[in-house]
């Protein structure tokens, strides 16, 4: 054989190669499924964290000020209510995306 004909018999090698290497790619996910266990406890977290941070706020208040625990009952609160509407943002945000993708679906159909 002579040198052309081995750099065409390489070239064809490494194509099949590269095809072969191609189809054994994983194909990158077109959609992030959540599960609804995985949402739940995401709006758990959302409401914890809430009141977490209000409770830090309101016994820091109150320890600066030597008050009794009229900042910390305030705080933790004000930390329910904000970590309430996060929850009901998210809860919306699925209901919204849930929505989309039936009407997607529904579209799709003939």
């Amino acid at each position: 054989m002579d040198d052309d004909a081995r750099k065409a018999r390489l070239t064809r090698l490494e194509e099949r190669i590269s095809e072969a290497k191609k189809t054994q790619e994983p194909q990158p996910r077109s959609d992030q499924h959540y599960s609804q266990a995985n949402m739940a406890w995401r709006m758990v977290i959302e409401l914890v964290a809430g009141l977490g941070l209000g409770f830090g706020i309101g016994f820091g208040m109150d320890t600066v000020f030597g008050t009794t625990p009229i900042f910390m009952v305030l705080f933790i609160l004000l930390g329910f209510v904000a970590g309430v509407r996060t929850m009901l943002r998210t809860a919306q945000e699925i209901q919204d995306k849930n929505a989309a993708e039936a009407d997607e679906d529904e579209g799709s159909k003939p």
